[in-house]
């Protein structure tokens, strides 16, 4: 028990410590990069470039405010879902670290959302012209491509029976 408590202590810190530097990144993205000329770190390739996104991905979805809401609350009640059900231990952490920056890169934008009434968008892959990011894009990005290779190379079927709705021992 005192195994699981620490872990979820650590995923806590984890979690607002994400949230803060993404908060952080985009205030300071708001105060050096809004209303400049992009600021080229690598020329051709990657540039800080001020965007407000006022959708998702791509700018679909443009003012679906309370759409995504739902979606981030979604991603908070599964994460603490599969927290609450996976082991508390070293097998189980990169899934754990999974669920911490999902929620993370969600509650991040969604602060966001409900503050600006748009995202604040400013790493832009120019090479191969990417939608423009923030640190909670990329957050829920690369645990997203790590849960899949997780799932498709590392675990088992019977590893991901712990967050299965079905008690032990009962049938289909």
């Amino acid at each position: 028990m005192k195994q699981k408590t620490n872990l979820i202590i650590g995923m806590l810190i984890g979690f607002f410590c994400a949230i803060g530097l993404d908060q952080w990144t985009k205030l300071l993205a708001v105060r050096h990069l809004m209303g400049q000329k992009p600021y080229s770190l690598w020329n051709g390739i990657f540039e800080f470039y001020y965007s407000e996104n006022r959708g998702a991905a791509f700018g679909m979805l443009q003012g679906k405010q309370y759409f995504f809401l739902l979606i981030a609350v979604l991603v908070l009640v599964c994460a603490v879902y599969c927290v609450s059900r996976m082991p508390a231990t070293r097998k189980y952490l990169p899934l754990h670290l999974i669920a911490m920056f999902l929620s993370a890169g969600a509650v991040g934008n969604m602060i966001d959302r409900f503050t600006r009434g748009y995202v604040v968008d400013f790493l832009y892959f120019k090479l191969i012209d990417f939608p423009i990011f923030n640190v909670a894009d990329c957050y829920v990005t690369v645990s997203m491509f790590f849960f899949l290779l997780l799932f498709l190379f590392y675990y088992k079927e019977e590893d991901l029976q712990c967050l299965s709705l079905k008690k032990k021992g009962e049938q289909a």
